[in-house]
């Protein structure tokens, strides 16, 4: 599977990336999804700290014991969570992204995270303040390199002009073209990479779509009504010829430049095996255009 530098950094992930979020708690079966997606190519694994309240990071850990130095491995932080109580709250502190990395550490059974993620944030932050903690953290040598994953355009601006990020973790999908007003060339132009997460708009466009329409999308999805979604499914179609929903749908997030790995979710081995069969292919400028002249081009109208 071919493999993207992630900003300017020395990572290299492929351009498949394992959301782990889905796995679910089930150690055995997490193990076998992770297996499957190793085996077909991908070396990039997704976590986060609140994903099951650091279960999630338990799992991956055990699922790579031997394997760590086959891994990408990203993790977040930012969400100060209480596992007893199962509540948390936004803290882009100094102190908690400190304490925070030493708990992932832990968790995941490494010394060193490969990238490492504020998840979240917002204009009003003490943004230097995290990012002089995330560039202690490279220093140190705990973290190799680190961004944020965040949709809104101001925050992406800031730390575009304050810091050193390698990637941004956002929502694009064909449905979802919010990035493409402005923030994807940005970010391209100052060799930022972006990592595209919900790249099957959830589900709505993939293999399952009929079944996925039907259940997401009665009361609409984005700016899109249900009628629209059945029309544009219909169209979608019909310009993808023999080639599946989900392999039109990663290779269209993949096209832009900015794009270093689509991140897809998986909570059984044969979404991973649909998904990594999907990564060979190039999507034509034309096919490109139809889907956009299909689907629309909405913006951001919040954090602007």
């Amino acid at each position: 599977m071919k493999k993207n530098q992630l900003g300017q950094s020395d990572l290299y992930v492929s351009e498949l990336t394992l959301g782990c979020m889905s796995l679910g708690t089930d150690s055995q079966k997490a193990n076998e999804i992770i297996d499957r997606a190793l085996n077909a190519g991908v070396n990039h694994l997704d976590t986060a700290d609140l994903y099951d309240f650091g279960q999630n990071e338990k799992i991956v850990g055990e699922a790579i014991k031997g394997k760590r130095s086959q891994v990408i491995l990203t993790t977040k932080v930012g969400n100060h969570f209480n596992k007893e109580k199962q509540d948390w709250f936004w803290d882009p502190s100094r102190e908690h992204i400190e304490q925070g990395v030493k708990d992932s550490l832990h968790r995941l059974g490494t010394d060193y995270i490969d990238f490492y993620m504020l998840h979240g944030g917002t204009i009003d932050d003490p943004i230097d303040e995290s990012i002089e903690a995330l560039e202690n953290l490279k220093q140190e040598g705990l973290i190799r390199a680190y961004g944020i994953s965040s949709i809104r355009p101001n925050v992406i601006r800031e730390y575009v002009q304050r810091s050193n990020i390698d990637a941004v973790m956002m929502q694009y999908n064909m449905l979802d073209r919010r990035p493409e007003e402005n923030i994807l060339d940005l970010l391209h132009e100052n060799n930022i990479s972006v990592l595209a997460r919900g790249p099957l708009a959830k589900g709505i466009f993939s293999n399952q779509a009929h079944e996925q329409i039907e259940k997401k999308g009665k009361d609409g999805f984005m700016d899109y009504s249900y009628d629209e979604l059945k029309t544009i499914h219909h169209q979608i179609e019909q310009i993808s010829g023999n080639r599946s929903l989900n392999t039109l749908a990663l290779n269209y997030v993949l096209k832009h430049p900015a794009i270093a790995s689509a991140v897809f979710g998986a909570s059984s081995v044969g979404q991973v095996e649909e998904n990594t069969s999907s990564a060979h292919m190039v999507l034509t400028d034309e096919t490109y255009r139809k889907i956009q002249e299909i689907t629309k081009a909405i913006q951001y109208t919040k954090h602007r």
